[in-house]
């Protein structure tokens, strides 16, 4: 667990949510790894860490999560297959913090690939799936929730029903139609590129401003508009929002948190993306 970074009167934490390890390439593309390992560092054979930290948001009247991690389902042969290298531990972390799952309010999805929402439905103690935080409002762009429900050849590897088949049922789904506020100082905004419904979160608090751009800025490396990962299902739709975004939020002097990083949890910058605070992870 990494934090608090104090946003006002927001308190932001970074929990454990699981590592695994991909190719360079996966994540990448067509950046040469000449580039891309100045920025990012890999092992002999070309393999990154990638965290997955579920982001803890406390407001003075909320308590958010904002993506789940790899959740505690993974089977030993997804295991293998993903290269995880650290288990999922966010219900452990919360406890650290004092905090009970019936206390989170809110769960923000910034999409619905599986290193995101693995961590919706969890296994309980008698091995029966049940929802990871039984109290929370679930917010799902409508756009993505109706791709997760139907997905296309491409996304239906990353799109595993297991990981949100409790979550209709529950009366907990908010579908979101391109910009919502969450709560006093948290913003949702629909940006598409990496999914079609892919959607951002915007922090305000006394002044003090973040953002989280999900999978549109996994990490530090990601700054250029034109660096964007395979992944995504609209590359120029990415790289648009990108521009418009990072512009935006550098304007605003905002903290980026990043989900992805296992070295910074997060950071801001001056006008060109060089780095002038950060929070290690």
């Amino acid at each position: 667990m990494v934090g608090p970074l104090h946003l006002g009167e927001f308190e932001i934490y970074w929990l454990d949510g699981g590592e695994f390890e991909l190719e360079g390439g996966c994540m990448f593309g067509v950046v040469p790894r000449v580039l891309w390992e100045k920025k990012f560092p890999c092992d002999a054979a070309g393999f990154i860490r990638l965290a997955n930290t579920p982001i803890l948001v406390r407001t003075p009247t909320a308590n958010i999560i904002i993506d789940t991690g790899l959740g505690n389902k993974l089977t030993a042969k997804q295991k293998r297959i993903y290269r995880v290298t650290a288990d999922w531990r966010a219900d452990a972390d919360l406890a650290r913090l004092g905090l009970k799952r019936e206390e989170i309010s809110h769960v923000i999805l910034t999409h619905c690939d599986f290193d995101h929402a693995g961590g919706v439905v969890r296994f309980g103690a008698d091995g029966a799936a049940e929802l990871t935080w039984p109290q929370a409002r679930h917010y799902v762009q409508r756009a993505e929730w109706e791709d997760f429900l139907s997905p296309n050849q491409r996304s239906a590897s990353s799109y595993w029903p297991g990981n949100l088949a409790l979550l209709e049922s529950s009366g907990q789904l908010t579908l979101v139609d391109g910009v919502a506020e969450v709560v006093a100082g948290v913003r949702l905004e629909l940006t598409g590129g990496h999914t079609r419904g892919h959607q951002a979160v915007w922090l305000d608090s006394l002044g003090e401003k973040a953002v989280h751009l999900g999978d549109l800025l996994p990490s530090q490396a990601y700054f250029n508009p034109l660096w964007i990962t395979p992944y995504d299902n609209f590359p120029l739709d990415s790289v648009t929002a990108k521009e418009r975004l990072l512009a935006l939020a550098l304007a605003e002097n905002r903290w980026f948190l990043f989900y992805h990083d296992p070295y910074l949890a997060a950071c801001r910058c001056d006008g060109v993306g060089n780095v002038t605070e950060r929070l290690a992870m």
